[in-house]
C-alpha cells in the first residue's frame, strides 16, 4: 500500500497524540485515498472523530488547516504516487450501489483494489526483503491469532510441505508460545494481527524481539503496535463494504512469501515436495484426479 505525503511525520508524532488526533492520524495514513478524493466532513464521520479534529491534526502536522492536508494528497494521486487504487476510488465513491448483488460487487472490487496495491514497488520492496529474511532463518515460528490465524497457519503449512523449517504457535491448550523458548538470533516469527490486535501475537512478537529473534510483521497499519518490533512490515488493506475486516489481503501476502521462499530454496525444495507427494499418496490423502487411471 503506498503511504500519503505525510505518512513520515504523522508516524514521527503519533505515540504523542491524545486519542482522538491518534483516530484521525490513523485514517490519514491508512486511507491515504479517500483524503484526497473526499471532504473533511466526510473523512471526520468515517474516521469517528468531529470535524474539528481532522484540523487540529492538521495544525499538529505544522499546517494551517485541513484544506492544505487535502491539496497535498489530491497532488500526490494527480502525480500518481498514490497508485491506480487512488484513482479508481473517484467512481467507486461515485457509486452508491444497492442490493445484495451490488454489495457482492463492492466487495470484489475493493478486495480486486486491495491485491492490486501489493504489486506497488513499495510493496514488493518489502515482500522481496521478508522473504530474503525467512529464507535465511534458521526456523520460522508462525504466529497469528483470531482473523489473522488463517494467514499465519497457511504460511506454515505450504512450507511445511518442503520439510520441518517452520513451527506453528498455534494455542492448543493453552501452550501456544512455549516454543519460543527455543527462538534466537538466526530465527524469524512471521506475525500477523490486524486492529483489533490479539494481545497474545504482540505480547508474543515483543518476547521474541527482545531474545533477538527478528520479526517479520503483518498487519495493516504503519502505527500498528507490531511495526516498530518488526525488521520488516507488511501492510495489507482491511478496509471493507461490508462490516467484517477483509482478511484476503492478509492471505494473498502469506501465499506469496511461502512461493518467494520456496522458489529460493530451488532444487532443494523439489527434491522435499517429491518425498512429500509420495507420502501424500502413501496415504491416500486425496481423491484420485478425475480421468486417473483406475478413475472411471
Amino acid at each position: 500500500m503506498e503511504s500519503g505525503p505525510l505518512a513520515r511525520p504523522i508516524v514521527a508524532v503519533f505515540d504523542d497524540l491524545p486519542p482522538q488526533l491518534k483516530t484521525a492520524a490513523r485514517y490519514l495514513l491508512d486511507r491515504p485515498d479517500d483524503v484526497a478524493l473526499l471532504s473533511m466532513r466526510e473523512q471526520a464521520r468515517r474516521a469517528g472523530v468531529p470535524a474539528a479534529t481532522m484540523t487540529r491534526l492538521a495544525k499538529r502536522l505544522g499546517l494551517e488547516g485541513y484544506d492544505e492536508v487535502r491539496a497535498l494528497y489530491a497532488g500526490a494521486m494527480r502525480e500518481g504516487t498514490l497508485g491506480f487504487a487512488g484513482k479508481a476510488g473517484a467512481q467507486v465513491e461515485a457509486q452508491k450501489l444497492r442490493g445484495e448483488k451490488a454489495l457482492a460487487a463492492d466487495m470484489a472490487q475493493n478486495l480486486s483494489r486491495q491485491i492490486a496495491r501489493l504489486a506497488e514497488p513499495a510493496s514488493l520492496e518489502r515482500l522481496v526483503d521478508a522473504a530474503q529474511r525467512l529464507h535465511r532463518a534458521r526456523r520460522v515460528y508462525c504466529l497469528g491469532l483470531r482473523a489473522s490465524h488463517a494467514a499465519a497457519w497457511h504460511f506454515h503449512y505450504m512450507l511445511s510441505l518442503l520439510g520441518d523449517k517452520t513451527v506453528m504457535l498455534d494455542d492448543a491448550g493453552g501452550t501456544g508460545l512455549d516454543a519460543l523458548r527455543d527462538a534466537g538470533r538466526g530465527d524469524v516469527v512471521l506475525a500477523a494481527s490486524i486492529e483489533p490486535y490479539a494481545r497474545a501475537t504482540v505480547e508474543g512478537a515483543r518476547y521474541a524481539a527482545a531474545q533477538g529473534v527478528s520479526i517479520v510483521a503483518l498487519t495493516d497499519s504503519e502505527v500498528s503496535p507490531l511495526a516498530p518490533l518488526a525488521s520488516t512490515t507488511i501492510i495489507v488493506a482491511t478496509d471493507s463494504p461490508s462490516f467484517f475486516h477483509a482478511v484476503t489481503p492478509l492471505l494473498a501476502v502469506a501465499e506469496i512469501l511461502a512461493a518467494l521462499v520456496a522458489g529460493r530454496s530451488g532444487q532443494k525444495a523439489l527434491d522435499a515436495l517429491t518425498r512429500t507427494e509420495a507420502q501424500l499418496s502413501a496415504f491416500g490423502v486425496h481423491l484420485p484426479r478425475r480421468g486417473a487411471k483406475g478413475n472411471s
